[in-house]
């Protein structure tokens, strides 16, 4: 019955969430040309922000949980499972303060309003799946880079997204480089419930009535583990705080 109740709504939804992509992709454009990287940070918290109040549209509600717990004045690595694209549009906001940068697949990079203009020029990377060598380099530049300026990355290690909420296996060469490259950065842990349920029947019709929640986990100095250790701990706390899935 939710399935067929959702699909005018998702119809709403999906136009109003277009409507939003379309109206920032010039207004990110003329922020990061005329106004330089503040503008255009700016820009995309708010349509971050919009695109979250479209999800209101179909009953979706947030919860971040120990968000006052992030270290602050430092670079963070945010590492998270991953269930939907709805992870990162609320990651954007709810961390806006961080400045958070994405470990993106290449493909993403074209064709998306806003998405792909804001994945290309906002301070993210794009790295090609099917390439481990090419990503080395591009995530290597990606910690240089929040170390310079105090920023963050935010890395899905399970590299995929899981369709069931279940968390997979996750891989280690992309936080790896992280750490290595970003000495003075804590690892922030963080378990994502509920997100999945967001498209559980495909991108169309949208689930409905889904409380997300976001639970930040004690950050880890990279200073202070060997990279296993600091693995084994990430990992651990991420899976251990998700727990809706079939």
């Amino acid at each position: 019955m939710q399935k067929i109740i959702s699909y005018p709504i998702s119809v709403i939804y999906y136009l109003c969430f277009s409507l939003c992509l379309l109206v920032f992709h010039p207004i990110q454009w003329i922020c990061i040309k005329v106004f330089g990287y503040q503008a255009h940070k700016k820009s995309v918290d708010y349509l971050n922000f919009f695109l979250l109040r479209c999800t209101n549209l179909v009953g979706t509600t947030y919860k971040i949980e120990n968000r006052e717990t992030i270290p602050v004045g430092v670079p963070l690595i945010f590492v998270s499972n991953h269930q939907s694209m709805y992870d990162i549009v609320a990651m954007i906001w709810y961390f806006r303060r961080f400045h958070c940068k994405f470990v993106s697949k290449k493909e993403l990079g074209s064709g998306i309003p806003s998405v792909s203009f804001n994945l290309r020029h906002g301070g993210s990377v794009l790295i090609n799946r099917k390439d481990p060598k090419q990503a080395i380099p591009v995530i290597k530049g990606l910690s240089e880079y929040i170390e310079k300026n105090t920023r963050s990355a935010v890395i899905f290690p399970e590299g995929t997204r899981s369709k069931t909420g279940k968390p997979k296996e996750f891989a280690q060469s992309g936080l790896k480089i992280l750490c290595k490259y970003a000495p003075s950065a804590y690892v922030v842990p963080v378990s994502i419930n509920n997100s999945w349920k967001m498209v559980r029947y495909g991108m169309f019709p949208v689930g409905l009535g889904n409380r997300l929640t976001f639970t930040v986990h004690k950050a880890l100095a990279v200073k202070d583990y060997d990279f296993a250790e600091l693995m084994a701990i990430t990992e651990k706390a991420v899976v251990e705080g998700v727990n809706e899935y079939k």
